[in-house]
Order: C-alpha cells, then structure tokens, then sequence
C-alpha cells in the first residue's frame, strides 16, 4: 500500500486541531492509502534553558516585596500550579484519543533533524489544514512547506496563514516554498489573495478536512462525557475571552429558556475542561444552543444542523467569514442574532447541497494531486 506523510501542527490541547487532523487522515485512508501524521516541530528549543530563565524571573520577582503582596505572589503561583495540572490532564485525555484514532510517526522531525530516508519513505506528503502556515505560529518553518520533499511529492491540502499578510520578513522565504509545492490550496479568501500577492496565480478555496465526513463518521468516534447534564444545555465554546457583557446575555438567555450552561474547553468549568475530543463531539451533537468565537465550533454547529451563533475575536475572523459566507450563513453573526433575535431561526434545508459540493471538490482535487484516475 502507499503512504502518505501528513505534517500539521500537532496540538494535545486543542480540539479543532485534533479532529481536523483524524478527519485528514481518514479522507486519505479512502483513497487506499496508509496515512502517517509526522511529529515535528517548526523549531528547536532549549527546555533546560528556558525553565532556568523562568525561575530567575519568578525570584526576582518576589525580591522587595511586602509580606502581604508575597502572599498574593504565591497564591497567584498556587492557581498557575493547579491550571497546569488540569491542563496535563488535559493533554492526557488528548493524546489517549491520538493514540486511539490517529496514526503517529514514532519520530520527531525539526528542521535541523530530517531523517535521510524520510522522502524515500513515503510516496506523497501532505500539509494541511490548520493554520501550518501562520508564521507567528510556527516562525516560517520550512518543515511546514515540504522543504524536505521532492517537489512531485508535495500537496498542500487547506492550510492556513491566519493572518490577513504575510509580515514582510518571511515574504522571500514564503514566496521561494510557495512556488515549490505542486499541488497549492487554501482554506479561506485572505489565505488566496497572499498567494495571488506572493506568486500571481489562482489557487482554489478548499473546506476543512472536518467537512469532508459526513454526520454518521464522526457520531461513530463520539462519546458522551461523565459530566454531560441529564438536561437540555446552552454549550460555549470559546478560544478567546468572554466579554463580559456577552457573558450576562448568555446566562441570561440559558435561565429563560431553562438551559443548563456547558462551558466547554473553559478551565473554570472544572467538570468539563478535561473533556476529550470524542467527548467534544458528542456535546456539540446533543447541544440546544451554541455560542462560540471558534472557528472549528462553527464547522461541527454546521455539520450538526444546530443553532448556533458566532462572535469576532480578533484578526481570526477570515477563516470564520469565509465558513458562514460558504454556507450562506452570515445571519449567524452575534450583531444580527443580536438584532433580529434569530437565535433558533436557522435554514440548513441548503447546507448539505453546498457540502456535497465542496466535499466533490475537495476530493477531486485530492485525486488529482494523488495521481488517482476518475472511475469511468
């Protein structure tokens, strides 16, 4: 069988980027072929030397300060202790579901380490999705652009910049890897107007692999959570922070409409913040409503047919924009949820029409780089 090396950013704490990488993998593995994520990391980094740095700051920290404020200091340290150690419980939960649906390479690639045989080891490599190519992310690494491949195996699948442009001391060393990967495509607008920018051609505007399983493939990886209420649920899931104002609505509107609130992904919702990314779905399918600020929140609101509404957080919004404006789903937007009070009032009689053709898309193109012929 033929293999595949996939590289995305390799997170055990972040949903979207644990489910779009499953999601990758499966589409592949439809194509008959065996799919490996390669473990990397975009740079080298001194552990040792950045721990030493953090305790000398943390003592400097303390010298000259009053009894009371060293009370404050160490109290502040004691919370920071207990996150983290809800946030290794996290990452636990996050790599049992990896090593349970998502095939690694038992090797680490960095830029200064790339085994000779890798290229040879592998008939294609792919890149994608997520933001791979946001340099203040991943500091303009070449691993993220295939730089280790042969240029006939190199197929970038949806990846994204994150950013509106390209700041402008990686535009040389973008435009050089951009040029040299075969296949090129991106997830969203801004992503094809720095290509059209950086190299002067048309690349296509492809979904997010999570898109391309249907309903049913991904309720068959989903499991509910111990801490699932018995009730019907308002679920938040937010990247960002909550504002404040937006925080008083929502409790508001969960207490009119008799909705128990389901933090998700929020380290002050204790129960819920170790939930895995099985457990994630399962939430969002079961879900009465959702609020969010994610990007990857709005793509499993859409899969699942469930009202949802969408805040802006930050320069992060392109991707999102690009999302609803596919969908014809711009009325998700809190402004005009806000104004028109259309919190349960949503059309998906559309919705699997324009996915089927985005998923035909996406496919054909993925054939296409593959070398796979069209059935007759």
């Amino acid at each position: 069988m033929k293999k595949i090396g996939l590289i995305t950013i390799v997170d055990y704490k972040n949903y979207g980027n644990r489910l779009q990488n499953y999601a990758t993998q499966q589409v592949l593995r439809s194509m008959d072929y065996e799919v490996i994520t390669l473990l990397n990391k975009p740079v080298n980094k001194s552990v040792k030397k950045v721990k030493h740095n953090l305790y000398k700051d943390f003592v400097n920290r303390l010298k000259g300060k009053k009894i009371s404020d060293l009370f404050i200091t160490l109290l502040k340290r004691k919370n920071r202790k207990q996150f983290q150690k809800a946030i290794n419980k996290k990452t636990d939960t996050f790599k049992n579901f990896s090593n349970q649906y998502i095939s690694e390479s038992d090797f680490i690639i960095t830029v200064d380490n790339i085994p000779d045989n890798l290229c040879n080891n592998f008939d294609y490599f792919v890149v994608g999705s997520d933001q791979v190519w946001n340099p203040v992310f991943r500091k303009g690494s070449g691993i993220d652009f295939l730089e280790f491949a042969t240029q006939k195996k190199r197929i970038a699948y949806a990846p994204s910049f994150g950013l509106e442009d390209i700041p402008s001391q990686y535009k040389v060393k973008y435009t050089k890897w951009l040029s040299e990967i075969k296949f090129l495509s991106v997830r969203e607008e801004a992503g094809q107007k720095i290509i059209k920018d950086l190299l002067g051609i048309d690349v296509p505007v492809l979904v997010d692999p999570t898109l391309l399983l249907k309903k049913d493939e991904w309720l068959k990886i989903a499991k509910p959570h111990d801490h699932k209420p018995n009730k019907k649920y308002l679920l938040t899931y937010y990247l960002g922070e909550e504002k404040k104002n937006n925080s008083k609505f929502i409790k508001q509107y969960a207490k009119d409409n008799n909705l128990e609130l389901v933090h998700l992904g929020d380290i002050k919702d204790k129960k819920r913040f170790t939930a895995d990314p099985s457990e994630f779905l399962d939430y969002f399918n079961d879900a009465s409503m959702i609020f969010t600020d994610s990007f990857h929140g709005s793509v499993f609101s859409i899969i699942f047919n469930k009202p949802f509404v969408v805040f802006k957080r930050g320069n992060m919004n392109s991707r999102i924009d690009t999302l609803l404006s596919k969908f014809n789903l711009e009325n998700r937007h809190w402004g005009y949820v806000k104004e028109h009070k259309n919190f349960n009032d949503i059309d998906y009689s559309h919705v699997d029409e324009i996915i089927n053709e985005e998923r035909k898309k996406s496919f054909d193109y993925l054939r296409n780089a593959l070398g796979i012929k069209k059935e007759e």
